[in-house]
């Protein structure tokens, strides 16, 4: 069996964020096709309660104890670094004598990494590597271009932002020369990172997808509640789910309450901001914070909505609602990677008027949502489970390392 290093800036467990979800699964799927050895940084103690989940599927693991580095200074430090501060964040140079231990005398035919900001210890672990693989859980160099463009702020916060995106773009061309395969989340962040640095077959789209097991419409059948309701479900201190968030708040959900005055928006994810603890307080919205699982508000809302505006990365929610049956509303970019058709599997839209009109039209029409909610689901179970999506993966990583051996 061919040998493979999984190499992770945390322990992708329990599974509370969508990063971790693709992580963890696509890495037990892996687990069957290859001897895996999995090398993690850990930030809490008690990830090594965890353990266990990992030597299930993994041949050797180590978590090893890390803390990020403060950030550098901006005009005595960190202007004059050649490497991102984002990327900085993230060195440390015992981590570095670890992971050669680690790895000392093994025999990789892949050695894969999860973003970029592991690829200086890869870079300095494995400079001959044939087959060195980053997979992005999203592409920093869009990320933050759509964070400059979308969010207002400050000339300084501009001018570290641009400082640092500069620094990006450098690294990510030295990474397109120097890696056998990228793996992305969506189309969008393959075309992105083509219309920087040319096409390239070096480029492999894998979408996201959902434990169908666990979020399975039979075991938890559609209970909605007595009002029309609509459920976000993410991080609330997350940048692209806080911009999300605003923009429905401020824009839309007047809209929506113009027409339907009994309409509330459930809201669960950990970590909400000072902005979005503002809008969890208005009457209109079910506030439930941060919860231990997520398939009773999924079964209770009427809906999901995602009025993402910044992109790149994962968009696992969906999935994981039409796995649930449960119907979505989203722009464009939020659906993103996941094909998924407008008005048969869901409703998109990208303005206020059309985001609103499309909750709209999903309270006034149980069968409609029934419907999408059902082809939706099939769509999941046929394309996105998390088995088939290991496997496109693994049979990607099978063929790379032949063609380097």
């Amino acid at each position: 069996m061919k040998r493979l290093l999984i190499f992770l800036p945390y322990v992708p467990y329990p599974l509370m964020r969508g990063t971790y979800q693709r992580v963890f699964h696509l890495a037990e799927e892996l687990g069957s096709h290859f001897q895996l050895d999995l090398f993690c940084l850990s930030s809490d103690p008690g990830d090594m309660e965890h353990l266990p989940k990992f030597e299930a599927f993994c041949n050797r693991v180590h978590f090893e104890p890390f803390q990020n580095v403060p950030w550098a200074p901006f005009f005595t430090d960190r202007i004059w670094h050649p490497l991102p501060v984002t990327v900085r964040h993230w060195w440390s140079e015992k981590v570095l004598q670890s992971l050669r231990e680690f790895t000392r005398g093994q025999d990789y035919q892949i050695v894969d990494f999860c973003d970029l900001v592991l690829w200086p210890y890869i870079k300095e672990v494995f400079p001959n590597h044939p087959a060195r693989v980053m997979d992005r859980s999203r592409v920093d160099w869009l990320y933050q271009t759509e964070v400059l463009q979308t969010l207002r702020q400050g000339w300084l916060a501009k001018l570290k932002a641009s400082e640092n995106l500069h620094k990006i773009a450098k690294l990510e061309r030295e990474v397109r020369n120097e890696l056998a395969l990228t793996v992305v989340c969506g189309p969008d962040d393959k075309t992105f990172l083509e219309s920087k640095l040319g096409a390239s077959e070096r480029v492999f789209v894998l979408p996201n997808g959902a434990n169908v097991g666990f979020f399975n419409a039979d075991e938890w059948p559609p209970a909605p509640t007595a009002f029309p309701s609509a459920l976000f479900c993410g991080a609330l201190d997350y940048t692209p789910n806080t911009d999300g968030l605003s923009w429905y708040f401020e824009t839309i959900h007047p809209l929506v309450l113009a027409k339907r005055p009994d309409f509330k928006v459930i809201l669960v994810g950990k970590n909400p901001t000072d902005q979005v603890r503002r809008f969890a307080s208005l009457p209109s919205v079910d506030f439930a914070g941060e919860v231990p699982d997520v398939r009773p508000y999924y079964q209770k809302a009427w809906m999901q909505m995602v009025p993402l505006r910044i992109g790149g990365g994962t968009r696992l929610k969906i999935a994981e609602g039409l796995a649930m049956a449960n119907p979505v509303v989203s722009t464009t970019l939020g659906a993103q990677g996941l094909e998924l058709y407008d008005s048969e599997h869901l409703l998109l839209a990208d303005t206020p008027q059309d985001f609103a009109d499309a909750m709209i039209r999903y309270a006034d029409d149980a069968a409609l949502r029934s419907d999408h909610g059902a082809a939706g689901r099939q769509r999941i179970l046929d394309v996105y489970t998390w088995g088939a999506l290991g496997r496109r993966l693994a049979d990607r990583f099978s063929s790379l390392s032949s063609s380097a051996s």
